[in-house]
């Protein structure tokens, strides 16, 4: 009898078969699959039964397997924050130069805002987010604008799963005057951080939008909160516009 394959061996096994199916012109068969991984009829029947669960293959009428539309979906949603960063980053450098302070390229994650891109100045005290991190929507201005522009009924399901926890002093962790600051925030175009994720950091955030109007990201600048001045808002949103008309 042939044994269980471990952990890893499913995924290694997994991976010949898309790249099987990847590499047909047409949908393939179990047969033809089978042969090109070298894996036995009943092994692969079976990954690929799970792999047609999780949405990674289909399977056609004839019973040929084909690359699912998850991945495609997958592969999009990569394509598109390579391109934002790619379309982003010299706008970001350029005033980030103007204005010497740290400015911030986010997408949306579910609940969270992920930090893509950063431009960082050459000085001591400055405010530096690590690429790849992640901070809950409510703390932060762009996450903010993200939310209201997701609706109340949203915000308001948003604040029963995650509680409105705090960070700060600042936090908003009222759904009420969460929404207050939303309504605000979206009004004006765009939303403070005043100290609510990080004590003495504040921020200035505002959306980027796609040639179809849909927000794909959000563009901030994050200062020592002593140093945050009001007239950045005027250059963050003409940054941001540049960004949007790229895309």
């Amino acid at each position: 009898m042939e044994k269980s394959p471990s952990t890893i061996q499913v995924i290694d096994r997994s991976v010949l078969l898309l790249e099987a199916i990847a590499a047909s012109n047409s949908p393939a068969s179990l047969k033809i699959l089978s042969a090109e991984s070298r894996l036995h009829p009943s092994t692969a029947f079976r990954i690929l039964a799970s792999l047609i669960e999780n949405g990674f293959v289909e399977r056609d009428n004839s019973g040929h397997y084909f690359i699912g539309r998850k991945i495609s979906r997958l592969a999009n949603s990569v394509r598109r924050g390579i391109d934002l960063r790619e379309e982003a980053r010299d706008t970001m450098n350029q005033l980030r130069d103007e204005i010497g302070e740290s400015i911030n390229l986010t997408v949306r994650e579910g609940d969270e805002v992920i930090y893509i891109e950063r431009a960082t100045p050459n000085r001591m005290m400055r405010v530096e987010q690590i690429i790849g991190s992640r901070a809950p929507l409510h703390v932060t201005a762009v996450g903010k604008l993200m939310l209201s522009e997701l609706g109340d009924d949203f915000i308001r399901a948003y604040s029963e799963r995650t509680g409105l926890k705090g960070y700060t002093k600042h936090t908003l962790c009222s759904l009420e005057d969460l929404l207050e600051n939303l309504h605000a925030s979206t009004a004006q175009g765009f939303a403070y951080d005043n100290e609510e994720a990080e004590i003495g950091v504040g921020c200035i955030g505002v959306l980027i939008h796609n040639n179809a109007g849909n927000v794909v990201g959000g563009l901030s600048i994050s200062a020592p909160i002593e140093r945050r001045k009001d007239e950045w808002v005027t250059l963050l949103k003409r940054t941001a516009k540049k960004i949007s008309e790229r895309l």
